[in-house]
């Protein structure tokens, strides 16, 4: 069984949605702290007058320390968003089969006072959409404790797995031999590959908010969210982008 552990972003890049695909389970890691400036918050779209940041304001007096399930957002925001996002992408060719999905993710997160649960909206939707078929669950379903590797684990033991897939980033601090002496295969996504698609606005960026994805491939979004490719430990040979990872 295949397991990752990541913290939630706001609608993530297509990597995000390829790593969390090759695996059995995805376990939200909102017991992590917030962390300004990160994803949790935010993503980017393409505009006419190129790139621009969507950022979820959120209530931040004492809140840096705490964890990111304990963060809430500051209403009203889910508006202005999709007011954005629908005039960088009325002219997609989907836009017209899509936006009335989006636009129900935005309305229904409105509703919601943590961050959290915002993300949890666009996370279920853009799985739905793409028809991946991971079990998400969060953390808090198998009560982590003590440090960070100590904490990542645990989770991994609980849920039974015996492969822990992770983003690149986390390269820079990850303790792959406590995994090994627990018999967890520890494997490395590669965001390489993907294919280009037709975009508005310009030169191609793959570093953008899935979003970009839908409007403009619509049923065919899961074929170009996949692309990367799956590093065992041993394999310390490829640049890996970070993005949203």
């Amino acid at each position: 069984m295949r397991i990752c552990i990541i913290q939630s972003c706001y609608v993530p890049w297509k990597g995000f949605f390829d790593l969390i695909g090759r695996c059995d389970e995805y376990v939200i890691y909102d017991s992590a702290q917030y962390s300004k400036g990160h994803w949790h918050n935010r993503n980017r779209i393409k505009t006419a007058q190129g790139l621009a940041w969507l950022t979820i304001p959120v209530i931040t007096a004492g809140h840096f320390k705490r964890p990111i399930r304990e963060i809430k957002v500051q209403k009203p925001w889910a508006d202005k968003h999709w007011n954005i996002v629908e005039l960088a992408y009325r002219r997609a060719p989907y836009f017209e089969q899509v936006a009335p999905i989006v636009k129900d993710w935005y309305e229904r997160a409105s509703t919601h006072d943590y961050l959290t649960d915002v993300n949890f909206i666009f996370l279920q939707g853009v799985v739905e959409f793409l028809g991946l078929k991971t079990r998400i669950v969060r953390d808090d379903v198998y009560q982590p404790e003590g440090g960070k590797m100590e904490r990542l684990l645990k989770i991994v033991g609980r849920a039974g797995a015996d492969r822990y897939l992770s983003g690149p980033a986390a390269r820079a601090y990850f303790d792959e031999s406590a995994f090994k002496s627990a018999g967890i295969t520890v494997e490395w996504m590669s965001y390489e590959g993907y294919p280009q698609y037709k975009q508005l606005h310009g030169t191609f960026e793959h570093a953008v908010s899935v979003l970009d994805l839908l409007f403009n491939t619509g049923p065919e979004a899961r074929f170009f969210s996949q692309g990367g490719r799956v590093e065992d430990v041993g394999d310390l040979s490829a640049s890996c982008r970070s993005d949203n990872s």
